[in-house]
């Protein structure tokens, strides 16, 4: 005979009991609630109840409320929006402490030579951060031609065990370290065609934006101001721009000063910040993490929220009916 069970129908033997179905589905002895053809079944009831052709359970448990708030990069969700960096730090320890109470699951990581003559007793990165707790992102950090980007990349896929994220910057000079945009087109071309996903840095421009999206890039990440700058979302209205017409997540890379600038950042949308020099040249780094965290989360329930609309004039939050004078 048939019966439905949450709205899915199941073939089940005569005779076949409430008590048989909650342990055919693991949840004997779990806290549940069992409703029959829209009539609540007591607890006491399930082991007598005899099910009949057609019957209708509902079973039901308690969960955390609502959805859970992720984001999703190649095909893994993340709970923290915040992404931090490794460079400038005093030490490892530092470094350590700063990402541990920034929250953050996906880390940045340079790829640069080895030291010949390093003493073998020096701490590596990866001890800190060790890759089974935080996503490594490898970047292109210092490169300045789409050729140098993607042997770094594929040196990092070689270092990493085959690992295929990578954040793509291809820098045009050394004062203002913007993106070669002409040239991160070509790398991005490159690195996806060799399988690689592809998180990539570039200016404010929602026509390039859009552009590395179509190439297939996995997530685009805007500058809001210069490299290691500090001054916050300069063009707030071209990230919002960038943001409405994407289809892979906006990440604002590059220019956050404190935790204000983070929480502007998730308030226009985007799915995360990165940032590295805002934390590590903070005069407490491991306290400026903690406030970039909850800056994140700030702005980020403020977007979800829905912040009220500006108004020109005053509008009273007190209703003027009733006043006795």
């Amino acid at each position: 005979m048939i019966v439905y069970v949450n709205g899915e129908s199941h073939e089940v033997t005569d005779n076949n009991k409430v008590a048989d179905i909650v342990e055919n589905m693991g949840l004997t002895g779990k806290r549940i609630a069992v409703e029959l053809n829209k009539e609540i079944l007591p607890f006491d009831q399930y082991q007598n109840c005899v099910l009949h052709n057609g019957d209708h359970l509902e079973i039901v448990h308690a969960i955390g409320g609502g959805q859970s708030d992720t984001f999703t990069i190649a095909g893994t969700a993340y709970h923290s929006r915040l992404l931090v960096g490794t460079g400038k730090y005093k030490n490892m320890e530092e470094t350590r402490l700063a990402i541990q109470a920034s929250g953050a699951e996906i880390v940045t990581v340079a790829i640069r030579r080895t030291n010949i003559g390093q003493n073998p007793g020096e701490p590596n990165l990866l001890d800190v951060i060790p890759p089974d707790k935080y996503t490594i992102l490898p970047n292109t950090a210092g490169c300045y031609t789409a050729e140098e980007a993607v042997r770094t990349c594929r040196l990092a896929r070689e270092l990493l065990g085959g690992h295929k994220l990578v954040k793509l910057e291809v820098l045009a000079d050394q004062k203002t370290l913007f993106p070669d945009v002409a040239q991160t087109y070509i790398a991005a071309e490159l690195l996806v065609k060799d399988g690689f996903d592809v998180m990539v840095y570039t200016n404010d421009d929602p026509i390039a934006a859009k552009r590395l999206e179509d190439i297939g890039c996995v997530a685009v990440m805007p500058l809001a101001a210069p490299i290691g700058s500090g001054l916050g979302i300069r063009n707030p209205y071209n990230i919002l721009t960038i943001v409405e017409n994407a289809n892979v997540p906006i990440l604002v890379d590059a220019g956050v000063g404190t935790a204000s600038d983070a929480a502007i950042a998730m308030e226009l949308g985007c799915a995360g910040v990165l940032m590295n020099t805002a934390i590590a040249e903070a005069k407490n780094p491991i306290l400026m993490a903690s406030a970039m965290r909850k800056g994140i989360e700030a702005g980020r329930e403020a977007f979800l929220a829905g912040r009220m609309p500006r108004k020109r004039f005053a509008s009273a939050s007190s209703p003027i009916d009733g006043l006795f004078f």
